[in-house]
Parts: C-alpha cells; sequence; structure tokens
C-alpha cells in the first residue's frame, strides 16, 4: 500500500518551522483493496453456475418452474443415453447404487436428490432408478428437465 503525505495543519501559524513541511500519513488506503473484492465477487458469481454437473443428457422439456435450492450441495444422478447411472460425475453399476446412496444418505442432512434422465431411457429405468433412490433414503426425489417445452393448457403451444 502506498504511503500519503499531509501537509501539517498549523505550519503557517508557527514562525520557526519552515512551510509545507510533509508529514508522513498513517493511514492506509483501501480503495484498491476494495476494488480487488469486487472483481474476486463478479468472478465468482459469474463462474459459479458454471460449475455444476456436467454430464451431457439430452433432457426432456416440460413448462413446469424450476426448484428452490438448498445451502448444501445437490446430490445429482443422471441416467446416460447409454443407460449408465452416475452419482455426481461418478459412473456407479446398478447393484451397487442402493449401497452407496445409503452411505451418502447418512452423510447428508437433507434427503433432496436431483434426477436427470435422458429423453430417450426408458420409463421403467427411470422407475428402477427412482425406487432405488427411494430405498438408499432419498424420499424427496427431483426430476431434472430443460425449460422452454410444451405445456398443455388449452391455448397450448
Amino acid at each position: 500500500m502506498g504511503a500519503a503525505v499531509q501537509q501539517s495543519a498549523d505550519s503557517g501559524r508557527r514562525r520557526g518551522r519552515r512551510r509545507g513541511r510533509a508529514q508522513p500519513m498513517a493511514e492506509i488506503n483501501v480503495t484498491p483493496f476494495v476494488d480487488v473484492m469486487l472483481v474476486l465477487l463478479i468472478i465468482f458469481m459469474v463462474a459459479a453456475p458454471l460449475l455444476t454437473v456436467g454430464v451431457p443428457v439430452d433432457l426432456p422439456k416440460t413448462a413446469a418452474n424450476a426448484l428452490p435450492s438448498d445451502s448444501e450441495e445437490p446430490l445429482t444422478v443422471t441416467l446416460t443415453g447409454d443407460g449408465r447411472v452416475q452419482i455426481q460425475t461418478t459412473d456407479v453399476a446398478r447393484a451397487e447404487l442402493i449401497g452407496k446412496l445409503r452411505a451418502i444418505a447418512a452423510e447428508r442432512s437433507s434427503d433432496r436428490v436431483f434426477l436427470r434422465a435422458d429423453g430417450g431411457i426408458p420409463y421403467a429405468q427411470v422407475m428402477q432408478v427412482m425406487g432405488a433412490l427411494n430405498a438408499g433414503g432419498f424420499s424427496n426425489v427431483g426430476l431434472v428437465t430443460d425449460t422452454g417445452g410444451p405445456t398443455l393448457d388449452e391455448g397450448g403451444e
């Protein structure tokens, strides 16, 4: 941080001293620090949405609104187009799914889980995974879709 120089307030009244004698100022200038903090805040606000799970899945489109988010990072289970099951980004065998979910549920305070399933997956496979989620201790299952899909109202799109 830079040190500034301050003029003495009584420099013109005393005759024994030189005029304009500079004294070092003992205050820290926090403006650059605040500027850097604001830039970092903006960077993190822009980067945070990009840190979500990045498994490519062709989600079905619906007219439903998004679910409210919790303070805890949401657990995401994904069914890919080729039939693989993933917890966050880790592949899990279907036979081991319930055991892993029970271990995760024991460590988490929330029973909310988001299920992402490719639109081409048969409905029976999605229901099997939802049953495994329930058996694993997650009763609050949110189905993830893309917005902007068709609506079922009479004026429908």
